[in-house]
C-alpha cells in the first residue's frame, strides 16, 4: 500500500469515527404508547334482526385495561350466555389508537368458535367461524350478523 492510499484510508476511518460519534449522540425518541382505546366497542350490541337464530347480543367490557367479550346466542326462552373471554382489539392502522374491530375465541367443548367483528358506519358487523369437534358429522360453518348499539 502506498503512503497516499494509507492516508486516504486514514481519512475515511476518521470520517467514519466522526459519523459514529454523531449517531451515538442522537437520543432515541420516546416509545409511543401503542395501547388501543377500546371505548368505541364498549357496551351492549344487539342483533338488528330480532328474529335471528344466531348471535343475539354481544357485551363488551373492560377488565384491567383489556377487552372482554361476552356473546349470547339464540336460545329459548332466553339467550344462551357463551361466557366472557379475552378479546383482542384492532385499530385501523399501525399508527391509529382506537379500536374498530375485535376478535375472540370460544371453546365450548363440542365446538370451537372464532368471533370477529368490525365497526361499519355505526353498525357492528360480526362474523363467526364454528368448527365442530364432537364427531357429530355436522359441517363447520360461517355466519354473519349485524349488531346495533343498545342505548
Amino acid at each position: 500500500m502506498t503512503k497516499l492510499e494509507i492516508r486516504a484510508l486514514g481519512e475515511d476511518l476518521d470520517e467514519s469515527a466522526e459519523l459514529a460519534e454523531k449517531l451515538r449522540a442522537i437520543k432515541p425518541a420516546a416509545p409511543t404508547d401503542s395501547k388501543i382505546s377500546i371505548k368505541p366497542l364498549l357496551g351492549t350490541w344487539v342483533n338488528c334482526n330480532r328474529k335471528t337464530r344466531g348471535i343475539v347480543r354481544i357485551e363488551f367490557s373492560e377488565r384491567s385495561g383489556s377487552l372482554v367479550v361476552n356473546v349470547f346466542g339464540a336460545c329459548h326462552p332466553s339467550p344462551c350466555n357463551w361466557g366472557k373471554v379475552p378479546g383482542t382489539p384492532y385499530a385501523e392502522s399501525v399508527v391509529a389508537n382506537e379500536a374498530i374491530a375485535f376478535s375472540g375465541f370460544y371453546d365450548h367443548g363440542f365446538a370451537e368458535c372464532i368471533v370477529t367483528g368490525h365497526l361499519d358506519f355505526g353498525t357492528l358487523v360480526v362474523e363467526s367461524f364454528t368448527k365442530f369437534k364432537d364427531g357429530s358429522g355436522r359441517s363447520n360453518y360461517y355466519s354473519r350478523a349485524y349488531l346495533c348499539k343498545s342505548k
